[in-house]
């Protein structure tokens, strides 16, 4: 009779020659694991992926990547049908818009990631506005990824010409300038009536909110003394410049706007001063950034806070490796360069000095400190559907009573989070 321990050789060796038992991971003939990452079109430079992809894979050796990118229109469809899908062609880690996850949290198909986000990932540091729809419950399904905010774009050469040699640190101070620099046929400010993304921002510096969850229902709350506080300071504001009441800021697109005629401020994403530039190139060196102000100067103003987040969908086959892809995007290193190669803020308020050197992204970086998200309910794509808050903005610039509008506007954002997202 064979020895036991010579006959575990034989048959491994017998193994080895016929199917490669026995090697380690990474060498030739070892099983490679194909990793299916879904992103977003525009979220990354073909030059980042390619990097991203070589070191990846050089560093995980039993990992191949598969980059697949997605177009942002009829996402969420697509989304839900890949989390209910059982087949191995399906994404192991996908790109959502951070208001999304939600959506896809409420239908149980993500995988808890709470345990890495608290043990190797840092979330004590991740941006609020990136971080917070990323949650339900107690547990983190939406992993930070990058984020996008508004900041104030400001004509160097108009502030200069109004005596203005310091940019506003406080709401005050905003008021002011800009009440100097509306004068000799200048606009102080272009501001739309119905930007409620910035009325939002204005909101949550006052402590108010756009909606509230009352013990697993979600109610409007723009009627409350602190919501009409920020509607009351965004129609000063508005009212020192010609921005249409009955618009928003795509309608017309203010950057043509801003390029076009004497504005001397709008608040946008900073990478709008690319579109300014292209339309009057005359404006090279002349624009400048800083952030939305706050009630005091202790901190920047709140804004809402754009981006993505990385989640992984709960019916993987390759859940480990899925990790790692997440850890790597997410991790310092090819977080901060993407951040530099795409002009975004990275995902945690450490990382501001990563894009310190670059003017609009550095302001934007201290902006997104105080982000914020919309409400995290999935209901909430129904408020933007057909969105009440741009009509309750649109009157009360045109003098109507602001308590009772607002009040009006509250309950039609009730309704409209009462109905289940189909």
């Amino acid at each position: 009779m064979r020895p036991p321990g010579r006959l575990l050789a034989f048959v491994c060796l017998s193994a080895i020659l016929t199917s490669g038992c026995g090697l380690l991971p990474g060498e030739d003939g070892a099983e490679r694991h194909t990793v299916t990452v879904w992103l977003m079109k525009g979220s990354a430079s073909q030059e980042f992926i390619d990097r991203f992809t070589e070191e990846f894979e050089s560093e995980h050796t039993d990992l191949d990547l598969d980059i697949r990118i997605q177009e942002w229109t009829g996402i969420g469809d697509k989304v839900h049908t890949a989390l209910k899908d059982t087949s191995p062609e399906g994404p192991d880690v996908i790109e959502v818009g951070n208001t999304q996850v939600s959506q896809y949290v409420d239908g149980g198909g993500l995988l808890d990631l709470t345990l890495e986000s608290m043990r190797d990932w840092g979330m004590r540091d991740w941006l609020p506005g990136l971080a917070e729809p990323g949650e339900q419950l107690s547990q983190q399904y939406g992993i930070p990824w990058y984020a996008a905010n508004r900041v104030v774009i400001y004509r160097k050469d108009l502030f200069a010409q109004a005596g203005i040699d310091a940019v506003p640190k406080t709401r005050e101070e905003w008021l002011t300038a800009t009440e100097r620099l509306n004068t000799g046929g200048n606009q102080g400010i272009y501001l739309a009536g119905q930007d409620w993304y910035t009325l939002a921002g204005f909101i949550w510096d006052e402590g108010g909110d756009l909606a509230e969850d009352t013990g697993g229902t979600w109610k409007g709350t723009l009627h409350s003394p602190a919501a009409l506080r920020g509607m009351d300071f965004y129609r000063q504001l508005q009212a020192l410049g010609e921005g249409p009441v009955d618009a928003d800021e795509e309608h017309p697109p203010q950057a043509g706007v801003f390029a076009a005629g004497q504005v001397a401020q709008i608040v946008a994403v900073p990478g709008t001063a690319r579109t300014i530039l292209q339309e009057n190139p005359d404006l090279e060196g002349e624009l400048g950034f800083f952030p939305v102000p706050g009630p005091t100067a202790e901190r920047p103003g709140a804004v809402f806070t754009g981006g993505s987040d990385l989640v992984v969908p709960k019916n993987t086959d390759h859940r480990e490796g899925a990790i790692e892809v997440v850890s790597a995007l997410a991790g310092e290193k090819w977080n901060t360069e993407l951040a530099r190669m795409m002009n975004y803020v990275p995902n945690k308020t450490t990382l501001a000095t990563a894009v310190a050197g670059e003017e609009g992204v550095a302001a934007m970086a201290a902006g997104a400190a105080q982000g914020r998200a919309t409400p995290a309910t999935p209901e909430w794509a129904n408020v933007e559907a057909d969105n009440p808050i741009k009509e309750y903005m649109t009157r009360v610039l045109n003098g109507a009573d602001p308590a009772t509008e607002a009040r009006n506007a509250s309950r039609r954002v009730t309704e409209a989070l009462a109905v289940p997202l189909s």
